[in-house]
């Protein structure tokens, strides 16, 4: 995927209203009256969010009769969710050593709370 390509596509994904148009998408084919249900948009509104989807390479528009189905098109999300999961190997390995850490913290506040108990003990 081309940089510019990557680009258009996250600048689609910024949008909460075109994720969640996506996510019913997931679920089948929609009309456009159908994806503005959910949202306090006018149709106008649904129609600019689609052809933003569309230019993206997000979604698909067909034509039967009245009926414009639209349909989501996995290519372009899957291309964007390989170039993150390039990241995810940086990700894991930070949150490894944050966990190590976090765990001799905890051993030596645990090893600290004994010398006080014992310390009280002893008193």
């Amino acid at each position: 995927m081309s940089s510019d390509q990557l680009s258009v596509t996250f600048a689609a994904l910024a949008d909460p209203t075109r994720r969640a148009i996506l996510a019913r998408l997931a679920q089948g084919e929609a009309s456009v009256t159908e994806l503005a249900k959910p949202f306090d948009l006018s149709l106008p509104g649904v129609s600019k969010h689609l052809k933003v989807l569309q230019r993206a390479g997000l979604i698909t528009q067909s034509r039967n009769a009245q009926w414009r189905p639209c349909r989501l098109e996995g290519s372009r999300l899957k291309e964007a969710s390989e170039w993150v999961g390039e990241y995810r190997r940086f990700w894991d390995e930070s949150f490894e050593r944050l966990d190590a850490v976090l765990q001799e913290m905890i051993k030596e506040q645990k090893e600290k709370e004994n010398v006080d108990k014992g310390s009280k003990h002893d008193a």
